[in-house]
């Protein structure tokens, strides 16, 4: 469901009074946050969907990584996985069972549990995860604290959107398919444990929205506006190829019509780039908001870790829209 219809849909909902609830669906943020007591919240977050790779245990590890990630991008450490699994009456039981062995390996990774789920029976196989994870209240980060004079780093590669779509159509070496399968299964664990000693202000994860969706959430929800720096932004090389060819998925042209009023691109910016920052990711990494003074010892901690972090915008006072996108700083 694209970004448009969502909020049209949550905006009819009253909104919950609850003083204990940190954060809820009245922002764009990637979980809820319920404060169970001075020294811990609960962060509740959930999401499945149809298969993107034919192998079913692939499937299974790509959905479980997708899941996980809101705990890790508000700050916590997920515990509890429960499985969420539609599947035609004509799916071979082997297929099923690889796909919930593909998001077993992946919870086991996290250092979560499964303790059970829900299934029925559907035309299209879909699955995912209700996960439940936790935090100390003063760690939890949300997208709208982004401060002016920050720098924006991402933990991932763009470009699974584009591959995905390819991959579908016997586009992709099996050399290209696995470098795909490789970001869409890498966990942002680590990603998490280089930046929560640097206290950055903001943070989400890149997924449907494309990096520009999830840009302009973050510049609506902390009021200013955000510099990108196109030329910074590490796309895999392929991806870009294959929109230089025009292979772009429908999500992607949506995310632009619903980011048209917001976002202005520098015309000087190859369209092949440009159509990539709109590409919605699966699995994405994380978008950190960070203070100047601290970017740096955030971008060592990741390359420590062995997370290809890479500094691509900055946080500037409120201009004309929300999200400017030039070549490079």
């Amino acid at each position: 469901m694209g970004p448009g219809v969502l909020g049209k849909l949550l905006s009819d909902l009253p909104r919950i009074q609850d003083p204990n609830l940190m954060v809820g669906f009245d922002s764009s943020d990637d979980a809820a946050v319920y404060r169970i007591n001075d020294d811990t919240a609960m962060i509740a977050t959930v999401d499945f969907f149809p298969p993107i790779v034919d192998d079913p245990f692939q499937f299974g590890q790509v959905a479980a990584t997708n899941a996980l990630s809101d705990v890790w991008a508000m700050g916590g450490t997920p515990k509890i996985a429960m499985n969420l699994l539609t599947f035609p009456s004509c799916l071979p039981l082997e297929a099923v069972r690889g796909i919930l062995a593909g998001g077993y390996d992946k919870v086991m990774e996290a250092g979560a549990v499964i303790v059970g789920g829900h299934s029925i029976e559907d035309k299209e196989p879909k699955y995912g995860l209700c996960v439940t994870g936790f935090a100390r209240p003063e760690e939890i980060l949300t997208n709208d604290g982004a401060q002016v004079g920050d720098i924006l780093v991402i933990t991932k590669p763009l470009g699974t959107g584009i591959l995905s779509t390819a991959a579908k159509a016997g586009l992709l070496t099996q050399g290209e398919y696995d470098e795909m399968l490789s970001i869409m299964t890498t966990l942002n664990k680590k990603g998490q444990e280089a930046m929560l000693p640097v206290h950055p202000n903001a943070c989400t994860d890149i997924t449907g929205f494309g990096l520009l969706g999830h840009v302009q959430e973050m510049a609506k929800g902390c009021g200013h506006t955000i510099e990108l720096w196109a030329d910074a932004v590490p796309i895999v090389p392929k991806a870009l190829e294959l929109a230089r060819d025009g292979i772009i998925p429908g999500g992607a042209y949506n995310n632009m019509g619903y980011l048209a009023d917001d976002v202005t691109v520098d015309p000087g910016i190859p369209l092949e780039r440009s159509d990539a920052l709109y590409d919605p990711q699966t699995a994405g990494g994380l978008l950190i908001s960070v203070p100047q003074a601290r970017a740096e010892e955030l971008l060592h901690r990741l390359h420590d870790l062995g997370v290809p972090g890479a500094a691509i915008g900055a946080v500037l006072p409120r201009g004309e829209r929300l999200v400017r996108v030039r070549p490079g700083q």
